[in-house]
């Protein structure tokens, strides 16, 4: 697979939160063509081969706030190659140069990594599947409902309402609630 290499990265998900590589600087962007959505499996990170959690891609339409990463120019590649070892585990994902506008208003180009329609892990499932998924799932890296409450509360500590991430945290406490009384 060859490597696409980029000065710019843009999170939507769990890199918002744990980016794991080096970079420069980070600032607020907006890409216009495709959403965040909970529409790929996960049987390694956030669940089991047989209770398969669920976390986020880019899917087609719409637009996402995230944000954008400035890679160190020495440390570039790097960077890249250990994301393609994160993020294209089984291939879920296609590495994707998009145009995203920063909060300062400037136009760039970025490497993202958008949901991979032909992969065997996309899935689109009805939002109490979601829900039940993200309350239910654990993987190597703990919790699935930890990917959606840390991916809620780092873009609302930015200023980001994600309408969707909201609906899910807010039918989380009503349903912890719940089960509680």
């Amino acid at each position: 697979m060859q490597v696409i290499l980029a000065d710019w990265v843009f999170g939507y998900g769990s890199l918002i939160w744990s980016p794991e590589i080096d970079f420069e600087r980070a600032e607020l962007a907006r890409l216009h063509g495709y959403h965040r959505s909970f529409c790929i499996r996960s049987t390694r990170y956030r669940g089991t081969p047989a209770n398969p959690g669920v976390v986020l891609g880019l899917d087609r339409g719409g637009s996402c706030t995230g944000l954008a990463f400035r890679l160190r120019p020495h440390e570039r590649t790097a960077a890249i190659e250990k994301l393609y070892e994160r993020e294209m585990l089984n291939r879920v994902y296609t590495p994707t140069m998009v145009s995203i506008v920063l909060n300062s208003g400037l136009r760039i180009e970025a490497l993202t990594f958008a949901a991979n329609r032909e992969s065997d892990a996309y899935q689109r499932l009805a939002e109490p599947e979601v829900l039940r998924r993200l309350t239910g799932c654990c993987g190597e890296r703990g919790p699935n409902v930890d990917y959606l409450v840390n991916t809620h509360r780092s873009l609302e500590e930015r200023g980001i309402r994600d309408n969707m991430l909201a609906r899910l945290v807010a039918r989380l406490d009503a349903r912890t609630l719940v089960q509680a009384a």
